[in-house]
């Protein structure tokens, strides 16, 4: 089979689309013949040598997928081989074919064509795990994300307010935040022109919000601090600004009652990824399968193609997730 590969870390032009031994489904995993694949910013980590894979992991990149099984391994029981199906994946995704734990499959809803469903497995687990499960997001709350424009940003503002929670979210340009506010934004705010957490402490006659999801890290701690209500919940899943030099005001978080928590998907143990995917095919497909949440898809480019899809998402023209197809 052929998937996207490099020798050694580097820029866009070390991707190349080779041939690779097959691979098969071992006990308890399905063969998924691959129709897409989405990108994500780890990718770009993993390729300049700045995400580690996780010990027995593909080395191939891509964290999900969309296609159809053609094989089941051992003990597999509930899928069928010719069932369409998305997968969460532990890497592999950029590949015609991918070998993954049936525990971590999504059924594609009818609505769904299958470039469409790759778009939608990371966002859905990262999303629903941090702010459905670990802040606790209920309807009437009010959430902020940061990076509305992108594929984690444009599935939390359509999952949130489907929940009934009012959205708050930053963009640096004019077509996200419309995007945003077309997607269910209540406040949308341009960080390059605004302090996100005086607008928001505007919008909120200063109680703040309940929920925040950042992928900025360091420079966005005490502003995000800032920016929750009492009892708020700040989940951190990337550190695009920076990992160093932020410091966190215990007083404020102690008269306050707040909470900081910063996660990842990818190394997360298999039995945690399966309760993941089971809690979000129970509580996020139903709103996938009745078009109140829908993947956002920017561009779809053949996979031979990786490295400038590489290039758009690193140049932030995206709005919505980015798509290659073997």
């Amino acid at each position: 089979m052929r998937a996207i590969t490099f020798d050694a870390p580097g820029d866009e032009a070390v991707l190349s689309w080779s041939e690779v031994p097959d691979v098969e489904p071992g006990p308890g995993e399905v063969l998924i013949e691959v129709a897409a694949a989405g990108v994500n910013n780890a990718d770009l980590l993993q390729r300049k040598g700045n995400y580690p894979v996780p010990s027995g992991a593909s080395d191939i990149l891509g964290l999900e997928c969309s296609g159809r099984i053609v094989a089941l391994g051992k003990g597999v029981t509930g899928w069928e081989e010719g069932q369409h199906v998305a997968a969460l994946l532990i890497g592999g995704g950029y590949a015609e074919r991918v070998a993954v734990p049936a525990t971590q499959l999504l059924p594609v809803p009818e609505n769904l064509d299958l470039v469409s469903a790759a778009a939608l497995p990371e966002a859905a687990c990262t999303v629903y795990s941090n702010i459905g499960v670990v802040a606790g997001l209920q309807p009437g709350e009010s959430f902020l994300v940061h990076g509305g424009g992108s594929g984690i940003g444009t599935h939390a503002i359509q999952w949130a307010h489907a929940l009934g929670a009012r959205v708050f979210t930053t963009a640096g340009s004019p077509e996200k935040l419309d995007a945003a506010e077309e997607l269910g934004a209540s406040v949308v705010i341009n960080y390059r022109e605004e302090d996100f957490a005086q607008r928001i402490k505007e919008e909120t006659d200063g109680a703040g919000v309940n929920a925040i999801l950042d992928i900025i890290g360091a420079p966005y701690l005490t502003p995000n601090l800032k920016s929750l209500a009492f009892n708020g919940h700040l989940v951190i899943i990337g550190a695009q600004g920076g990992l160093r030099d932020a410091e966190l005001d215990l007083g404020r978080m102690l008269k306050r009652r707040l909470h900081v928590s910063a996660t990842t998907l990818r190394g997360r143990p298999a039995s945690e990824k399966a309760e993941i995917v089971t809690a979000v095919t129970e509580n996020v497909w139903p709103m996938v399968a009745d078009g109140r949440v829908k993947p956002v898809v920017h561009t779809v480019l053949p996979m031979k193609d990786a490295a400038e899809s590489h290039r758009m998402l690193a140049r932030g023209e995206a709005i919505g997730k980015l798509v290659l197809t073997p």
